[in-house]
């Protein structure tokens, strides 16, 4: 009934007054900037960053070391995003993946992965996505809108909120969600240079990464915003006609021209790119595919991160056999090129993404 009762609040427009805009959603300069313009002291951001991001407090009135003229100008200019959660899995290899609702009802996914060097969280960037991937669940029903950078945020703030219960923190942060994070571009800059600020959470540039399916002309812009984060392409198949069966966004921005603009990220900032590259049983998997992988990425810094697809009910794909995984790697360290296959996550729950909202959603992925 809930699910109904969110469904018909968007259709009739109940729930279209829209929340405060979120103080996630502030980088510490524009905290300032807000602060001198009502009169406030600019050292007043980072009292609030610390109450925001150190302590985690989801109400203003708890701020007790502003002003309460102050704190209640922020209770009426902003709010402090919170995520109702709607579902909670825990796998067994401690994997937990968050469906999250939205002030408007929508949901998205947010997923805690536990690794030997630390704590992962992988964030949402869009409810829904329009790139269309054939291979994704995350592109049933399209997209319904962008996340605001506030949003990003608070996915990583839910989660480290539930990890103060065992005094553990967040270390590291993929940006690999539902959406494709350079069609919500500034929103996502704003979110990386608030995850990465000392002030704020304080996740190090070099233990974040952002993967596209293949945006070009962001991939230059990225290219020229001097951060230093990790970043992955999308990349799933070795040839400008494969890849436009399984990724449609390829027929806009074909793989040449894609390849062009990855070499310019490289000579530009001096960092190793990775390609994710999912193994489709019989579709993108055999040898001569290795073989034209290592072709095509011969003489790049890069790194290829080889991953054995989870079945999505909605698609049609099918697991690629372990033995031919491993020939696969081999084939490609043959070449040279520096490969290893992704240690799974979260295998005997809804792993793959966008497939928990999609059961539980099913009125926004249709």
């Amino acid at each position: 009934m809930e699910m109904t009762n969110t469904a018909a609040r968007r259709s009739t427009g109940e729930a279209q007054l829209l929340p405060l805009p979120s103080i996630y959603s502030l980088t510490l300069d524009e905290l300032k900037e807000w602060l001198v313009a009502h009169g406030e002291k600019p050292f007043r951001a980072t009292q609030i960053y610390e109450w925001l991001y150190g302590k985690r407090v989801t109400d203003f009135a708890e701020m007790t070391n502003l002003p309460k003229r102050l704190r209640e100008q922020l209770a009426s200019a902003f709010s402090i995003t919170t995520l109702k959660t709607i579902v909670k899995q825990t796998s067994k290899d401690g994997t937990i993946k968050f469906l999250f609702e939205l002030h408007d009802g929508y949901s998205i996914e947010t997923v805690l992965m536990r690794h030997n060097y630390g704590n992962s969280v992988c964030v949402t960037t869009q409810v829904g996505c329009r790139i269309g991937c054939t291979f994704c669940a995350s592109t049933l029903g399209g997209l319904k809108r962008h996340l605001e950078a506030g949003e990003i945020v608070a996915q990583v703030v839910q989660v480290q909120k539930a990890l103060d219960e065992t005094e553990e923190r967040v270390s590291s942060i993929v940006v690999m969600g539902i959406g494709e994070p350079f069609d919500n571009y500034d929103a996502l800059i704003k979110f990386l240079r608030i995850v990465n600020h000392s002030k704020g959470l304080n996740i190090g540039a070099r233990h974040i990464t952002v993967s596209t399916s293949g945006i070009i002309p962001k991939i230059y812009q990225f290219a020229d915003e001097g951060m230093q984060i990790n970043f992955a392409i999308s990349l799933h198949a070795p040839t400008t006609e494969l890849r436009t069966k399984l990724m449609p966004i390829n027929k806009a921005y074909p793989l040449p021209k894609l390849m062009e603009a990855v070499r310019y990220y490289i000579e530009k900032t001096g960092r190793r790119v990775t390609f994710e590259y999912g193994l489709f049983g019989g579709v993108n998997d055999q040898l001569e595919h290795a073989e034209q992988l290592a072709e095509l990425l011969k003489g790049l810094k890069c790194h290829v991160n080889l991953i054995p697809v989870n079945y999505v009910p909605e698609r049609n794909y099918v697991r690629t056999p372990r033995n031919q995984i491993f020939a696969f790697e081999r084939a490609l360290k043959k070449h040279g090129i520096n490969v290893t296959i992704r240690r799974e996550h979260g295998h005997d729950i809804d792993a793959a993404c966008g497939q928990l909202r999609a059961k539980e959603r099913k009125e926004e992925t249709r």
